[in-house]
């Protein structure tokens, strides 16, 4: 789902890191308030996960990948201010030290995967739990990686449109919204099953944990 560097407009990425550092603005005085030294060390392992999830990817046609994230269960577990800036560190971290996902690319990948996952996921977890808790988990899970997959989808196949030159030749990303949504998305909904039961079971690992420690 990362995207490299060269595939995304200034028109797109200046706008994006506008709209990023906004919410990474935000998040951050949220977080402060949230974050103790109860929730520091779980937060810290669970995005230490998300960091190895992601680095195991799986190339897709075009250059972008497909592989788990930890988006959801962070959500569910912590928030989805403290899931969007643990997702954006991940990205940050992967982008500077190892070029998985480009720097120019990297607010779009923060609000695809560390906003819309992260929301969505928590969404669905809210509106579900008082009626069936793993169906819940599992459909978090399973939206935070779907969602954002679409999203990035879309973002590439826009680019033709976007910034082409006076012959209609793509100067970025060369391929359409008729290629890139079923090459992206479709195989995300098959990683969202498997993002689906990390989320049942990381977060039933975290609650019995919790009660131990609080016993």
């Amino acid at each position: 789902m990362h995207i490299p560097d060269g595939f995304i407009s200034p028109q797109t990425y200046l706008p994006a890191f506008a709209l990023a550092a906004g919410f990474w603005g935000y998040a951050a005085r949220r977080v402060h308030r949230q974050l103790d030294a109860d929730t520091l060390p779980f937060v810290a392992a669970y995005t230490a996960l998300a960091f190895v999830l992601m680095m195991v990817a799986l190339p897709l046609p075009g250059g972008t990948t497909a592989h788990a994230a930890g988006i959801g269960l962070l959500a569910v577990c912590f928030g989805g201010w403290m899931a969007f800036l643990a997702i954006s560190l991940v990205l940050a971290m992967q982008a500077l030290l190892f070029g998985d996902g480009g720097i120019t690319a990297l607010p779009i990948n923060a609000l695809a995967m560390g906003m819309v996952g992260a929301f969505c996921a928590l969404a669905a977890w809210k509106l579900l739990a008082r009626l069936h808790e793993t169906l819940a988990l599992f459909l978090a899970g399973w939206l935070s990686i779907v969602l954002p997959a679409a999203l990035v989808a879309v973002v590439l196949g826009m680019q033709p449109a976007i910034a082409h030159d006076a012959q209609g030749a793509p100067l970025f990303f060369p391929f359409g919204l008729s290629i890139t949504l079923p090459a992206v998305v479709l195989p995300h909904v098959l990683v969202g099953i498997a993002e689906g039961v990390l989320t049942v079971l990381g977060y039933r690992y975290l609650t019995r944990l919790r009660s131990r420690l609080d016993a």
